[in-house]
């Protein structure tokens, strides 16, 4: 059996009212904010769509679908665009609403506690968990692109 690995690159991203703790390598980039197209019938955390290198990626908002926020603020706001890990053609990336520049942090298992009393988590939500002192929720990527692809059929 393959040995894990000791330590794993990762980032913390600023959303609203908290961090998204995500590996470096689902990132693909990290661009300004500019106001998407809409999409009609959208769910509130679907903020629509912007044009990335020849792509048409969705927007979504992680705090607004985890339920953590009811609304986001757009003033310096930025872009990170994440690697789909579906394998759609269709949409092999997604674009998450940051609010602020994306802080990279090495993640070891020492480092890492799970927080929460293991009660239902919220959609999109992996896990709640303290690296340092820094609280942050790990997102369900592949839930999150699963609801993303249910929105834009709709």
């Amino acid at each position: 059996m393959a040995e894990l690995p000791r330590e794993i690159r990762g980032v913390m991203i600023p959303v609203t009212g908290g961090r998204v703790l995500l590996p470096n390598a689902t990132v693909a980039e990290v661009i300004t904010y500019s106001a998407p197209e809409r999409v009609d019938g959208a769910p509130s955390w679907l903020l629509g769509r912007l044009g990335w290198r020849g792509w048409r990626l969705p927007l979504f908002s992680f705090p607004i679908l985890a339920g953590h926020a009811t609304e986001e603020s757009t003033a310096n706001a930025r872009v990170t665009v994440l690697k789909a890990l579906g394998g759609s053609a269709k949409m092999p990336f997604i674009a998450m609403l940051a609010q602020g520049f994306p802080r990279l942090t090495t993640v070891t298992q020492d480092l890492l506690l799970t927080t929460g009393d293991h009660t239902e988590l919220a959609p999109g939500v992996r896990a709640e968990v303290l690296v340092r002192d820094d609280h942050a929720v790990i997102p369900d990527l592949g839930a999150i692109e699963a609801m993303v692809a249910e929105a834009m059929a709709a």
